[in-house]
C-alpha cells in the first residue's frame, strides 16, 4: 500500500462561494491522452500554475479568470449546496473477488465518467474473468491507477490493503479531449489532500478526488460529469 502522505495544507469548501487552497499544494494543469480511437490513456502536465497556497479556484464555472475565482458566485445564483457523501469508501465499496490473483472495489458514486476503466475492447467488469492472465490483471491495475475520481480500487487479495498510485500532492486543472474536442474538465485533487465541508465537517481523505468547477454536478463538491454533457452539447450545436 501506497503510504499516505503527509500534506500541509487543506481545500475548504466556501458556503456558496469558491475553494479556498491552503498551504503548500501546487496547481498544475493537465490534459488527457487519448488514442486514434479516442479512448483515455493518460495524463500530460502541461504547466504548473501556482506553486502553493493560498489561492481561491471557481466553483461555480462562471468566473472569467478560471481556474480562479473572480467572485461571479455572487451574481450568479450559484446553487453550492454540497450533497456529497460523507462517510468512507469501504463503507460503500463493492468487492469483486471472482478474479484471480486481484481483487477489485468500487464505488460509484464517486464516478464522474471519465472513460478510463474501459476501452473499445473490453472493460475492467469483462476483464475481471480473465485476470488469470498476468497481462490482464496489468492492465486493469493501469486502468484503476488512471481514473481520477477513485472509483476502483484493488488489492492482491481478499486481506490484503488497497494499492495506490504514487500521486504528487497538487491540484490538476484538466482539459478533457472529446470527439467533438477538448473541453474543460474538473479539478483533480491527489496525494491525500484533505477536503473540508463549508460546515467544517471533513470528507474522508482520499489519494484522488474529482471536484467540480462548472457548477452543476449533483454531488458537489464532487464531480459528476455533468460538465462534459453541456460543454459537448455546446460544442456540437456550434458546428451546425
Amino acid at each position: 500500500m501506497t503510504e499516505k502522505k503527509t500534506t500541509k495544507g487543506t481545500i475548504k469548501v466556501l458556503s456558496f462561494g469558491p475553494y479556498l487552497v491552503e498551504g503548500d499544494i501546487p496547481l498544475v494543469h493537465k490534459t488527457q491522452i487519448v488514442s486514434e480511437y479516442g479512448e483515455p490513456l493518460n495524463w500530460k502536465t502541461d504547466e504548473v500554475l501556482k506553486t502553493e497556497g493560498p489561492y481561491e479556484l471557481c466553483r461555480c464555472g462562471h468566473s472569467l479568470e478560471k481556474p480562479f475565482c473572480d467572485s461571479t458566485h455572487c451574481e450568479c445564483d450559484f446553487d453550492g449546496i454540497e450533497k456529497a457523501p460523507t462517510d468512507n469508501f469501504v463503507d460503500r465499496q463493492r468487492v469483486n473477488e471472482s478474479g484471480t490473483g486481484i481483487v477489485v472495489k468500487s464505488d460509484f458514486t464517486l464516478c464522474m465518467d471519465s472513460g478510463f476503466c474501459g476501452n473499445r475492447i473490453a472493460n475492467i467488469k469483462k476483464m475481471i474473468a480473465d485476470t488469470a492472465e498476468p497481462k490482464v490483471r496489468a492492465e486493469i491495475m493501469a486502468m484503476i491507477d488512471r481514473c481520477p475520481s477513485g472509483t476502483y480500487s484493488y488489492a492482491m487479495d481478499k486481506e490484503g490493503e488497497d494499492i495506490e498510485a504514487d500521486y504528487p500532492v497538487q491540484i490538476a486543472v484538466t482539459t478533457e479531449i472529446t470527439s467533438e474536442g477538448p473541453i474543460e474538465g474538473s479539478l483533480w485533487a491527489t496525494g491525500y489532500i484533505p477536503v473540508e465541508r463549508s460546515d467544517g465537517k471533513p470528507f474522508e481523505t482520499r489519494n484522488r478526488v474529482t471536484l467540480c468547477n462548472c457548477g452543476e454536478s449533483k454531488k458537489k463538491p464532487l464531480c459528476d460529469g455533468t460538465h462534459r454533457h453541456i460543454q459537448e452539447e455546446a460544442l456540437k450545436k456550434a458546428k451546425q
